[in-house]
């Protein structure tokens, strides 16, 4: 969760800082002052969008480091971190990939993310709590499924998608934007040509306003990719190991308080889905049990 929520965290900042610097520019004038110039607009939109997603994956190891704290083992300190950094090494190996710097930072819930931008450049960070609360078998399992995540290369595939999602954001805030702006102008706005304060302020809050919706999208890419996760975990550690690990977070967990107003209308768990990154606890276990092998 930590790893979908930091990526997207740092996309939005990015392409918020990327819009205003680009208005300041004078972009936004060039691409309205004969009017919308919607196939200018849609490449504009393109590179903004997939430059900021990618600019977001480039930082995504050191907003990592920086926001959590994480210390990368680089010598190993005691027996666990040793197992650690062993452990990391055997599964990224059996699975192909380059062997990710390994971390840990402070943090009482049990949580482990991975992240970077190659499969042979990556970051796997376990939390304190993670170590304090799990056998040695179970956070075996969770590495492995880290470990998949990198393998599978997620974080590549989240950023041509986030790319793509910017890219209509930035385009329909815009054309909102423009025909706000017309509206408030009335007749003498037009004539004038360009665009007034109308058309940046909507476009900035359509920006911001779609690209929470579209989070949606992100988030349900991210909900399918646990599973084949999970069954690479299973694969890397063992599928009892895999089972054991989603049974221990499942009797950790604690479910996040929402308004109770909002809960008993029954809206708490369905806008909770939609923008969750991770299914249900209880479909991961029951689907690996189902699985063969």
């Amino acid at each position: 969760m930590k790893r979908i929520f930091l990526f997207l965290l740092t996309n939005i900042a990015v392409m918020v800082v990327l819009s205003v610097v680009c208005s300041l520019l004078g972009v936004d004038h060039y691409l309205t002052r004969r009017g919308l110039n919607l196939p200018m607009l849609l490449a504009f939109s393109a590179v903004l969008g997939m430059g900021g997603s990618f600019i977001s994956l480039m930082m995504s190891k050191w907003m990592a480091k920086m926001s959590t704290g994480a210390q990368v083992i680089t010598q190993p300190r005691n027996a666990a971190e040793a197992w650690l950094l062993a452990t990391v090494e055997r599964e990224a190996r059996a699975a192909g990939i380059g062997i990710p710097e390994v971390a840990v930072y402070e943090a009482p819930e049990p949580n482990a993310f991975a992240t970077g931008m190659s499969r042979n450049s990556a970051l796997v960070a376990v939390s304190s709590g993670l170590l304090q609360s799990m056998s040695q078998d179970e956070i075996e399992a969770v590495l492995g499924h880290e470990i998949t995540h990198v393998a599978n290369g997620d974080m590549v595939t989240l950023t041509l998608i986030q790319g793509v999602v910017n890219t209509f954001v930035i385009f329909l805030s815009r054309v909102i934007g423009y025909f706000v702006d017309g509206a408030l102008r009335g007749d003498r706005g037009r004539d004038e040509g360009g665009v007034g304060m109308g058309y940046f302020i909507t476009s900035m809050v359509m920006q911001i306003v779609l690209g929470f919706l579209a989070t949606m999208i992100v988030c349900a890419f991210s909900r399918w990719r646990e599973f084949h996760a999970d069954a690479g975990g299973a694969h890397l550690a063992g599928k009892r190991k895999m089972i054991a690990a989603l049974q221990r977070l499942q009797s950790l967990h604690e479910p996040s308080s929402l308004p109770q107003n909002l809960t008993a209308f029954g809206i708490a768990s369905g806008v909770k889905s939609l923008f969750a990154t991770h299914p249900p606890l209880e479909e991961r276990i029951a689907r690996l049990q189902q699985a063969t092998g």
